[in-house]
């Protein structure tokens, strides 16, 4: 099974620079999107052989997550069920029979942190969320996490120390994941390489390479037999963003 992810930093912008023909180039059994930005019945974008499921943010041009599958989910559910997180539209999960399938925008520390100390609530009561989940069946989460996890995936660290996405407590959080029981497939497979998937538009980022990887895929420990590959495709435009890939044979 081929799994996508991309944050399409706007759907209705992405379409305009070759979404359609991205799509179905991929030819993804799931192809999950964060920060579409949009409301219902702004776009109707629908593919022969898909279902979608969406979720909006309370608030316009903002946030938003997006989940087409090939296959017919069990149940599907929005938001993690705390009114707190759920007016922001950062999470779609998908029940199917073998796993749970959950795409996530996770919220950004913003500039000077202003939001760090939100952040952590959220990483607190999403970690739970997944943990519950996987209480009962094997977990696929994707989506822009908007961490980069160790040094090696960003290009300057250092520089970077104390600014959103590379704090010691974001960090931190996303170790505290990986330790209760999931895999990052990408640094599990490849655990030396350097690859982004996120490049700020300004100062010619991705000209330069000046990246950071932010986009993950991880899966319950449990899933690791399954595992067959994950890619980052570094050569799709059409985002400040590129897409993630997961490969899974069940």
């Amino acid at each position: 099974m081929k799994f996508i992810s991309w944050n399409v930093n706007g759907l209705r912008a992405s379409v305009t620079k070759g979404f359609e023909d991205i799509f179905r180039t991929l030819d993804a059994d799931f192809f999950c999107l964060q920060e579409t930005k949009m409301q219902a019945g702004q776009l109707d974008l629908q593919f022969e052989g898909y279902e979608s499921y969406w979720n909006y943010a309370d608030k316009k041009g903002y946030s938003g997550t997006a989940i087409y599958t090939k296959h017919t989910p069990l149940s599907v559910q929005y938001g993690i069920g705390i009114d707190q997180h759920d007016h922001e539209g950062r999470v779609v999960t998908l029940e199917f029979e073998q796993f749970y399938l959950v795409t996530v925008y996770t919220p950004n520390s913003q500039d000077e942190l202003k939001r760090l100390d939100y952040r952590m609530e959220w990483e607190r009561d999403f970690q739970a969320f997944l943990a519950k989940l996987d209480a009962n069946k094997p977990v696929v989460v994707c989506g822009d996490m908007n961490v980069a996890h160790q040094e090696i995936d960003l290009k300057n660290p250092k520089t970077n120390r104390r600014n959103a996405g590379f704090t010691d407590e974001e960090r931190e959080k996303m170790t505290n994941l990986l330790a209760n029981g999931f895999i990052d497939t990408f640094r599990y497979l490849y655990p030396e390489q350097v690859t982004y998937s996120w490049w700020s538009y300004r100062f010619k980022a991705r000209e330069k390479n000046t990246g950071w990887r932010i986009d993950y895929f991880l899966i319950s420990e449990r899933l690791k037999d399954h595992l067959t590959d994950a890619k980052i495709h570094t050569d799709i435009f059409g985002s400040d963003h590129c897409p993630v890939e997961l490969d899974l044979t069940f």
